[in-house]
C-alpha cells in the first residue's frame, strides 16, 4: 500500500464508521490523533511490547499473559490459533499505526495529497543544517 492508498482507505473505512458524520472540528481530529501519541507513551511506560495481545484465559478478564513478547501464549509457533487470544493488537507499533492512520484519515478528508507533501519536505530536509542549528 503507498501513502495515496493508505489515506484513501483511512479516510473511507472512518467515514464508513460514522468519524465524520457530523465532522470534525480541526482541533479534535489534532486531538484524536495526539490522544494515539499518549497512548503509545503510556505503552512504552508500562513496559510491554511493541505488539501484544491481551488474553482471555482463565476467568475472563483480560488479563495479560505475556506483554514482554509479541504474543500471549506459547504454542509453538501457532499462537494465533491460540482460543483466548483476543484479535485486537495492542502496543507502542499499534499506538504508532493508529495515530499514521487519524493523520491519513485527516488528509483524506481534507483532500491534501500526503505522498506528495511529504516527498517535498523530505527533499527540503535533507538540505537542512545537522539537527536543523538546534542542540535537539
Amino acid at each position: 500500500m503507498n501513502i495515496t492508498e493508505l489515506v484513501g482507505r483511512a479516510h473511507d473505512n472512518a467515514v464508513k464508521h460514522g468519524f465524520w458524520d457530523p465532522p470534525l472540528d480541526f482541533g479534535t481530529a489534532i486531538a484524536l490523533i495526539h490522544s494515539e501519541l499518549s497512548e503509545a507513551l503510556e505503552e512504552e511506560r508500562a513496559g510491554r511490547a511493541l505488539v501484544w495481545y491481551k488474553c482471555a484465559a482463565g476467568n475472563g478478564d483480560g488479563t495479560i499473559c505475556n506483554p514482554k513478547r509479541w504474543i500471549d501464549c506459547d504454542m509453538g509457533g501457532k499462537e494465533d490459533r491460540c482460543p483466548f487470544r483476543h484479535k485486537k493488537p495492542e502496543g507502542v507499533a499499534v499506538e504508532l499505526a493508529d495515530a499514521v492512520i487519524r493523520i491519513a484519515d485527516l488528509c483524506g478528508y481534507l483532500g491534501i495529497d500526503l505522498d506528495t507533501v511529504i516527498s517535498e519536505k523530505m527533499a527540503y530536509n535533507e538540505t537542512r543544517p545537522f539537527k536543523h542549528g538546534k542542540r535537539f
